[in-house]
């Protein structure tokens, strides 16, 4: 569902906090989404067990960095593209999340603007 037009009222508190529960639900299909790909490559290119991928690809995803050594070739493969991945994912993720609200914060002040012109 598109944010309402400029010349349409502020959506009600409700309905603002239902979009936000929705878009903070896709924020975190994505996040999942994003781990799963980093704890299955570090899983199963890198030899690690499944907690520490975990812990490596949460890492790597919050921009922190890697705790485990990378141990062949095809695992500084994967770490060098799901490193790249992960900057991307998490800009996308941040503005995915906060859009309903920075959209609610210039749709009241264009409304506020438009009042105090009159």
């Amino acid at each position: 569902m598109p944010f309402e037009h400029r010349s349409r009222p502020l959506l009600p508190k409700r309905e603002f906090l239902l979009r936000v529960l929705r878009y903070g639900l896709f924020a975190s299909i994505l996040i999942m989404g994003s781990l799963c790909i980093g704890v299955l490559g570090y899983h199963y290119l890198n030899g690690l067990s499944w907690l520490d991928a975990l812990v490596n690809a949460a890492m790597i995803l919050t921009g922190m960095g890697p705790v485990d050594p990378l141990r062949n070739d095809a695992a500084k493969w994967f770490a060098s593209f799901y490193a790249i991945f992960s900057g991307v994912a998490f800009l996308s993720i941040v503005a995915v999340f906060f859009s309903p609200i920075v959209h609610r914060f210039l749709h009241k002040h264009h409304l506020d603007e438009n009042e105090s012109r009159r």
